[in-house]
Parts: C-alpha cells; structure tokens; sequence
C-alpha cells in the first residue's frame, strides 16, 4: 500500500495564492478612478470585442484583469443577480455593496474548496451623488474584499501604478484632468529599462458611469471622444469640432441617403388580341 504525503493546509493555501498572484501578475494594469462627474475606469486591452470594462445594473460597473473565461462568468452572474434584485424590489435597490459581498463568498469558496483558485481580480464600482461618496470594491482571488476610497489599481505592477495616483487623485477633477492621471500612471510601468512609456488609443478600453445621467449611466469612450482625451503625440489628436464626451461612437454612416429619383416609363399601347375565329 503506497503512502500518502501529507501537506499542511497552510502550505496548500500558500501555494494556491503564489498560482494565482503569479498569474495575474502577467495582465495589464486596469485603473478605476472617481471624478467630479463620475467614476472613471480605464484599462489596458488590445482587444475591441473581450471586455474587461461592463456595466452590471444602472449605476453600477464592472471591471477585472487575469483570465477572461473566468471573470467573465462572475460578470454574467452579477448582472443576473442585479437583475433579479431590481425586478423583485426596485431598481434603486440594486446596491453595489450586496454585489460586491456576494463576488466575495463565491471567490472565498473556490479558493478553499476547489484544486485550481480563480486567476482574477475584480472591481465592483458604484456612482453616488458626490465623488466622496463613490463605492470602489476591488476582490482578489480568495475572497478578500477591500473598500478603496477615490481609486484602485489591479494587475501587474499595482503598487507602482498606485503611488502615481495617490500623488495626483482629485475629488474635483474634471474628464480630462483624471484621464490624464490614469494614463500616466498606466504607463509609468512596462517601458524600456523600466522608463515610462507611450500608450496608444488602440492599446485602451476606457469607459465611465455618468454622475448626472438618469437610468443606465455607464458609457463607453471611443473613436473621435477617446481621441480628443489622447495627448497629440500619441496620436491623438482631435478631428475639427470633436468633443471629449461619453456618447457611444456611432459606426457606418449615419447621415440620411440622398432621396431616389422617379423614373417613368413610356407604356405601350394595348394591342386587341388576335380573333380565334377562322
């Protein structure tokens, strides 16, 4: 009979921590911040159709970095709790506290029970009326629910990245003012000989909940709104008359097709038929 190895269960969690912190350490950087007009978030995401950036209920958003397929079914849960919330009380129920409390006890016991723990960290966000009164929740891969006021950074490098925002968040900082912010910090990590970098508007997902909106405040920035926030010498540089604002960015043309000319045709004198008789 063979015999058993015996691991202590203090050896078995640090070595599901050390998998997962190793692993998550590998994605990009994802910033959320409050504003005066909202609650920004900004991450880094080659990809235009895999979001790390969603909306969970009206006021409520979503963000996270490590594998997709995972924080990707703690999303569609999320928006099915909010849902089934909303309809069975009131949509002004839908708090992101009992969100963020439940994406909490689902990590903690995959953590514990499960061989492999969820490679992710997540951002549950909600907007209020003032920016101090933001709810920012950032859960880590074993359940740990943290409140960060003003802002949070997960992924790779985090520690870094937040000193940057720490030295320059504001409360009463406008659009631009806070995007500014959460560019620099993003790339103050990742360049050459640990220089900071340059990052393009193809390299972004940025996304905000409106604080002034009603109903569904999140939107997402893009096309001529994410270039008109980009410093020209990325790229960036506004087309004549476009705006920073958080309109979803129309595609195709939208302007209306020219009107079809009539055409009339010439009809043909009717001929009698032809006489059957012989």
């Amino acid at each position: 009979m063979a015999m058993q190895f015996y691991t202590s269960p203090e050896q078995i969690m640090r070595d599901r921590s050390e998998f997962a912190r190793k692993n998550i350490s590998r994605g990009r950087n994802t910033v959320v911040l409050s504003y005066a007009d909202g609650v920004l978030f900004v991450a880094e995401n080659l990809s235009t159709t895999l979001h790390k950036i969603s909306e969970l209920y009206d006021r409520i958003g979503f963000a996270a970095v490590g594998r997709y397929n995972e924080f990707e079914n703690l999303r569609a849960a999320g928006v099915r709790m909010a849902d089934l919330r909303g309809y069975a009380y009131d949509r002004r129920d839908v708090k992101p506290r009992p969100l963020a409390k439940a994406y909490a006890q689902t990590l903690g016991a995959i953590f514990t029970e499960q061989t492999k723990p969820f490679e992710v960290e997540i951002c549950v966000a909600g907007v209020a009326a003032r920016p101090e009164d933001d709810e920012l929740y950032r859960l880590t891969y074993d359940g740990s629910i943290n409140d960060e006021p003003g802002y949070l950074v997960m992924g790779g490098q985090s520690d870094r990245v937040g000193v940057v925002l720490k030295d320059g968040h504001r409360f009463d900082a406008g659009l631009q003012e806070a995007f500014d912010l959460a560019l620099r910090a993003l790339g103050s990590v990742g360049g050459e000989g640990d220089k900071p970098r340059t990052i393009g508007a193809e390299w972004l997902e940025v996304a905000v909940l409106d604080r002034f909106r009603e109903g569904r405040t999140f939107r997402r920035i893009r096309g001529a709104a994410l270039a008109a926030l980009l410093p020209e010498d990325t790229g960036g540089k506004a087309p004549s008359g476009a705006t920073a604002d958080t309109r979803d960015e129309p595609t195709g043309n939208t302007q209306d097709p020219p009107p079809a000319k009539k055409t009339t045709r010439a009809r043909k004198p009717k001929t009698p038929p032809e006489s059957t008789e012989e």
